[in-house]
């Protein structure tokens, strides 16, 4: 699905600011007593219909919540929510990472967040830490998160408040060492967040679904060894994924910039009929895509998306996963058309 093992980029990073800033000491307490994180409050965000709608939206569409957040049947080749699990978590498929786990995110009591304040919801959402203080992995995607608008969390909030309870107790997510100490030190407090300005054209709507709810780059953008994004490579194509319905077969993304090796045959029209029908040039695209919660995007969202790719830096870098693999000097990964790349000189 749409996960990477190339987030553990934020632990190292983590770790590394916390030795600059605070030294090494600074570090192990922080990995004892846990992350840094502020106190709750009393924030409530009021039900309207209008709140629910949004939310609704964003969820389904969008942030593709549930993409992560709830099981998915394998064996049907479009990967459908098994029946009665919508939201009620997952196992994801990223053993490398060790257990990592998509909890309950209906509003059960007991196993989900029943009886998680609505500021304790949006701190796990924003800042990476539950309820009772523990560490999200940023599989979860609050390094985007963190720049939603007021009204989009809140709506977000109203609307996993609505959906239907689950009763289904999710493990604890467990890391492989030293993953399971460095999470503690990757959230950071959000002590306020101001809306943003209104955003007038679609370049600017296009960026902030992109980098605030989406994180389209980081499956899209290609990652050394360590999980580094390479530089110059945005939204490039190449990151690597693995499929769970094959057994974890490598998949590469594609190439989104509007270089003639990556999508500049397609006009917005083409672009928001791929993402609605899954479908690009009668091939079906790898359902780790998650077009299945695109599809419910507007156009007029869709439109704004395609703007904003059009607009950022071409990047010549061929990627297939129909033709043999070979060794890309650029990504320095094995996939379709690696071969016919140049390296870029720096």
């Amino acid at each position: 699905m749409r996960v990477r093992a190339r987030t553990i980029v934020f632990g190292v990073l983590g770790l590394v600011v916390l030795l600059v800033l605070g030294g090494l000491t600074a570090v192990g307490w922080q990995v004892v007593l846990g992350p840094t994180a502020r106190p709750l409050t009393s924030r409530t965000f009021e039900r309207t219909p209008a709140r629910l709608a949004r939310g609704q939206y964003l969820v389904l569409g969008v942030a593709a919540c549930f993409h992560c957040h709830s099981d998915h049947d394998l064996s049907n080749p479009e990967y459908p929510v098994k029946d009665g699990m919508m939201g009620a978590g997952w196992k994801l498929p990223i053993p490398e990472l060790g257990d990592v786990e998509a909890p309950n995110i209906t509003p059960d009591p007991e196993t989900g967040i029943g009886n998680w304040s609505d500021d304790a919801v949006a701190r796990a959402i924003q800042e990476g830490v539950t309820a009772d203080g523990r560490a999200l992995f940023p599989v979860m995607p609050y390094v985007h998160f963190r720049n939603l608008d007021n009204e989009d969390l809140a709506s977000i909030v109203v609307y996993l408040r609505s959906i239907p309870a689950v009763k289904h107790a999710i493990p604890r997510t467990t890391l492989v060492a030293p993953l399971n100490f460095l999470v503690k030190t990757m959230p950071q407090p959000l002590a306020s967040h101001a809306d943003s300005p209104p955003r007038t054209t679609a370049v600017a709507r296009g960026e902030y679904l992109v980098h605030a709810i989406a994180g389209c780059d980081d499956c899209h953008t290609p990652a050394d060894d360590k999980g580094v994004p390479l530089p110059g490579m945005d939204f490039g194509g190449g990151g690597l994924l693995h499929d769970p319905g094959q057994n974890g077969k490598e998949v590469f993304s594609a190439n989104i910039t509007s270089d003639p090796s990556g999508i500049a045959h397609y006009d917005a029209a083409l672009f928001i009929q791929t993402l609605h029908t899954g479908q690009m040039g009668g091939r079906m695209l790898t359902h780790i895509m998650p077009f299945e919660n695109y599809r419910n995007m507007s156009d007029d969202d869709l439109r704004d998306i395609f703007a904003y790719l059009q607009s950022v830096p071409k990047v010549k870098h061929r990627v297939t996963n129909t033709d043999p693999p070979t060794l890309c000097p650029i990504c320095k990964q094995v996939h379709g058309l690696g071969s016919m790349n140049v390296a870029i000189a720096h």
